[in-house]
């Protein structure tokens, strides 16, 4: 934790070096000491300070400045820094202006120059200030800062890209925290342009889009090198464990998301089935674990960088990216997962970002508290989902067609739905409309045989319906079935059309799709398996393909 700051200001050289060694004598080993000979300096510096996140303890002015009286200063540093103390130093002269001061900026305490011994007559003062402000002092939080509304779909987004990318940062609500409004008017910055998002060096993003952000952060998204061994589209689980075998295998690779590592894995709260984790893991901490390994071999990670096409040129690929750069490439792994499938409801589309999500229950989850929340989805990512929102909300209901949950999730998490009494099955039953003003407040159901239609208070809705695959940016040459997922391997040869476009006397490998060279693995394929030790298991099968692919060309 940062040490809080005690801030001097005096015009006159030889006082302030007094004061500011006096000061480091006593108290640098638990504060900073920050002094300056303006008082416009110090403002402006107060400003930066603020929007850093850095805490003030303690001010010491002199009263005659050529700028400004110490009294002025010190007011004007309150509006800044409320809690900290002031302490006035003054002469003779002033004693009259100090206690005023005390009624009018309330001043906690004035002193006389000079004040030695320092021991007698300035250390106990501002020991006693001390001691005082530390006793209510709540440290400020060190990193970035987003200031939103809660109900905003632009402030979601940002918080998402944040937490999906595992990026630390402190939420501030406008409307229900004052410290977003502290940083505006200090700034000058105008609340209809939210969200902003603080540093902790002190600078500030109105509005970024996420390419911003993500520089600003240190993500990269932009490659280094003119040609890789191996291009990987999308950082779920399988192109992660793509991206370690190929790196630890002496691959030149690079690895291209468009969001954030972990794909629909990264959003689930906790994952129990996972070998080697007993106690489970989140999705989260699996991408963190995941990318920290596949960059320690070597290999790139640019997020958020989204492809646009794919150009093929004899055995090498071109990736063109949607920022209009390129990526050359030997071969190719597609691991771009899937999408969940936009609810049909009505006004679903209105409220998206504003109380409707589609996956992001860690995101919004502290919005929950002792709210009335729902989920749609009777999947194993909705019953995560619901035992971690339980945590929070005062009620959690699953909406599901279904009877039941057991042909659809696994029995281990059954069990615990079971177990946790504010979560409640609504079987049988369809989500048919949500409705709100500027945020989500009710959603209207269907019982599936009898008709009935309710209406229910709702905070938040969370669906989880089913996933399509996001291929629809592919070359026409890859092909697909009929659901749109890639087709790979032996099941290619079930297509008319293979034999027009698979020229080589070999029959293409397991997890090669229709072009070679260019290779899929995890949920976007055809007859993926839909669990994550399998996606990662075939993300480091494609790796000895593509060995055996670079081989041959």
């Amino acid at each position: 934790m940062k040490k809080p700051y005690i801030f001097a200001v005096d015009d006159d050289p030889q006082v302030l070096q007094a004061i500011q060694r006096d000061l480091r004598k006593e108290y640098r080993k638990d504060f900073r000491i920050l002094a300056t000979a303006s008082a416009n300096e110090g403002l402006e510096a107060l400003k930066d300070l603020k929007n850093k996140g850095e805490d003030i303890a303690l001010f010491v002015s002199d009263q005659r400045m050529p700028e400004m009286y110490g009294v002025d200063f010190l007011e004007k540093a309150k509006k800044i820094y409320p809690e900290a103390k002031r302490v006035l130093l003054t002469a003779y002269s002033d004693i009259d202006a100090a206690i005023k001061a005390i009624n009018d900026v309330q001043l906690d305490y004035y002193l006389m120059k000079p004040w030695t011994p320092p021991e007698e007559r300035l250390f106990p003062v501002l020991n006693d200030l001390i001691d005082d402000w530390q006793s209510g002092h709540i440290p400020s939080f060190h990193g970035i800062k987003v200031v939103g509304h809660q109900w905003s779909p632009q402030s979601h987004t940002i918080k998402d890209f944040l937490s999906g990318n595992m990026i630390p940062y402190q939420w501030i609500d406008i409307l229900s925290n004052n410290k977003g409004k502290e940083l505006l008017q200090l700034n000058e910055l105008d609340d209809t342009r939210l969200p902003i998002i603080f540093f902790e060096d002190g600078s500030y993003l109105v509005q970024p889009k996420l390419a911003e952000l993500a520089n600003k952060i240190g993500l990269k998204t932009e490659a280094k090198q003119a040609l890789y061994d191996v291009a990987i589209i999308g950082a779920g689980p399988s192109g992660l464990a793509a991206g370690v075998y190929g790196g630890s295998e002496g691959l030149n690779t690079i690895l291209i998301e468009k969001r954030a590592p972990g794909g629909q894995a990264g959003t689930s709260s906790r994952i129990e089935n996972y070998l080697g984790f007993p106690k489970g893991l989140s999705g989260s901490d699996l991408a963190r674990r995941a990318i920290t390994q596949a960059t320690r071999f070597g290999v790139e990670f640019l997020s958020p960088q989204e492809v646009d096409r794919i150009e093929l040129l004899n055995q090498y690929k071109t990736i063109h990216l949607k920022d209009g750069s390129s990526i050359n490439t030997k071969s190719i792994l597609i691991s771009t997962g899937v999408d969940y499938r936009k609810h049909p409801a009505k006004g679903i589309e209105k409220f998206t970002g504003a109380g409707v999500y589609y996956g992001a229950a860690n995101t919004e989850a502290h919005a929950c508290k002792n709210q009335e929340i729902f989920i749609v989805g009777g999947g194993n990512s909705a019953g995560q989902a619901a035992v971690y929102l339980s945590r929070f909300a005062k009620n959690v209901y699953i909406v599901i067609r279904r009877p039941d949950l057991t042909s659809s999730m696994s029995s281990y998490l059954i069990d615990q739905i079971n177990e946790v009494p504010n979560i409640h099955l609504l079987s049988k039953t369809n989500l048919m409309e949500v409705k709100g003003d500027e945020q989500l407040n009710s959603v209207v159901l269907e019982h599936v045989e009898t008709n009935e239609i309710t209406e229910k208070n709702a905070s938040a809705l969370f669906i989880f319906i089913g996933a399509r695959p996001y291929t629809h940016w592919l070359p026409k040459e890859i092909m697909l079935n009929n659901k749109g997922f890639v087709e790979t391997g032996h099941s290619l040869k079930q297509h008319g059309e293979f034999k027009k476009t698979w020229k080589l006397e070999r029959d293409p490998s397991l997890l090669e799709t229709s072009i070679p060279g260019i290779f899929a693995s995890g949920d976007v394929r055809a007859g993926a398996m839909n669990r994550v030790a399998s996606a990662v298991g075939e993300g480091s099968m494609a790796i000895k393909f593509i060995h055996e692919y670079l081989a041959e060309n």
